[in-house]
């Protein structure tokens, strides 16, 4: 899950990090009366969507009076914003950080990763900040600074103090970037975030560290114990298909192309995904509906796949284990009953009580196309996306 910037840096100021004064406006008004409370002469009018590289696509705007962060706002609240990470359909701006502006010497990057290979937190660090940490290793890729945390004991204050001398730093610098350093790891540890990334990490004339912009993630099978991180969940930010499917509980991704999937397991799914991929199809679609695949969730994932325009044909294929294939098809046939499903359906079923499953299909009187093994089921699927209803005909 992946929260604003504003959250992040509500987090980061918990542990200790020091980030500029800003206050989150969703009106115009709002943002006007923002930075009358904020005070000063220069604020930075930032609008607050789950992407990077706003600065480069309008997304943040420097102002020098009221009018201007008013006129600012108004731009930007209600629009898309398209960055180089967003894709062409952009993201909705729906509320906007009003920041106080002050001046600073040099930026810095500061990031926080889970290395899954390694099993364990890497911290990295470079002179280069306001850069994507992509840009910076295939520019200069020895400005990287790295720590690979021991979990045992966590970041220790030497290891932040190296990596401060490392990014330049030096006097009351490195002591204040300390504390950030070791704020922000005990936020990343304590708040079981799986990316921190602080870009860029500012030092100002008179010394202050603090942080100019930051990006959180986290693991979302532990937001059960962070109910705060949970509250700062933004569905509009999401794709609506992804937003309902996490409604159900069910596993969802959305891709581009023609083929809805609905399958039960993770890893039969990205088999299936290659198979129809091998037929010469282009999967929709993403959707693990899980163990316990009853009736009422198969239909509630056909809804899902079907709200897809792009969807021209769509695939079932359950490998029975915990789930029973006459329930999965109870399932099928509930949903085709329920929903106007104008595309063909190919059901693939294999596993506990497969006939009893088998049957319920052929008996229910729906036009359902059958198969018996993964390959002849994305054949089929990729034919009837194509409109080839002969060679359906033939394969049955």
């Amino acid at each position: 899950m992946d929260i604003h910037e504003y959250q992040a840096k509500q987090l980061l100021a918990q542990f200790g990090v020091a980030v500029p004064p800003g206050v989150v406006a969703c009106t115009p008004e709002e943002a006007s009366y923002a930075a009358i409370e904020l005070g000063g002469s220069r604020w930075a009018v930032k609008a607050q969507i789950h992407a990077g590289a706003r600065g480069k696509a309008g997304g943040i705007r420097l102002c020098t009076s009221y009018r201007e962060v008013r006129q600012a706002a108004d731009d930007l609240l209600g629009k898309r914003l398209v960055t180089l990470q967003t894709g062409p359909e952009g993201q909705p701006v729906n509320r906007v950080y009003i920041e106080s502006a002050a001046p600073f010497e040099r930026e810095l990057y500061l990031g926080y990763v889970l290395d899954r290979k390694a099993e364990r937190v890497r911290v990295i660090g470079s002179r280069h900040g306001g850069m994507e940490i992509e840009e910076i290793v295939k520019t200069d890729p020895d400005a990287i600074m790295q720590v690979v945390v021991e979990p045992a004991v966590g970041l220790q204050a030497f290891e932040a103090r190296e990596l401060a001398f490392q990014l330049g730093l030096g006097g009351k610098q490195v002591q204040r970037a300390v504390e950030t350093i070791l704020g922000a790891y005990r936020a990343f540890r304590d708040c079981d975030a799986s990316m921190l990334e602080i870009n860029p990490l500012v030092v100002t004339k008179d010394d202050r560290v603090f942080a100019l912009d930051a990006k959180m993630s986290f693991d979302d099978n532990a937001l059960f114990r962070r109910q705060n991180v949970a509250a700062m969940y933004d569905s509009t930010q999401q794709d609506p298909r992804e937003a309902q499917a996490a409604e159900h509980n069910l596993n969802y991704i959305g891709l581009d192309g023609e083929i809805g999937c609905i399958v039960n397991g993770a890893g039969l799914a990205m088999a299936t995904m290659d198979m129809i991929k091998h037929a010469g199809g282009s999967p929709a679609n993403f959707l693990d509906v899980g163990g316990g695949a009853s009736p009422e969730r198969v239909a509630t994932a056909f809804r899902l796949v079907l709200s897809d325009d792009k969807v021209r044909s769509v695939l079932v294929n359950i490998f029975a284990g915990i789930n029973r294939c006459d329930w999965v098809a109870q399932g099928v046939v509930q949903a085709c009953r329920e929903t106007a499903i104008k595309v063909p359906l190919v059901v693939r079923l294999a596993g506990t009580n497969v006939e009893a499953g088998r049957k319920i299909i052929k008996e229910s009187g729906i036009s359902i196309v059958s198969a018996e093994t993964l390959g002849e089921a994305a054949a089929k699927a990729v034919a009837a996306c194509r409109g080839n209803g002969i060679a359906i005909k033939a394969a049955n």
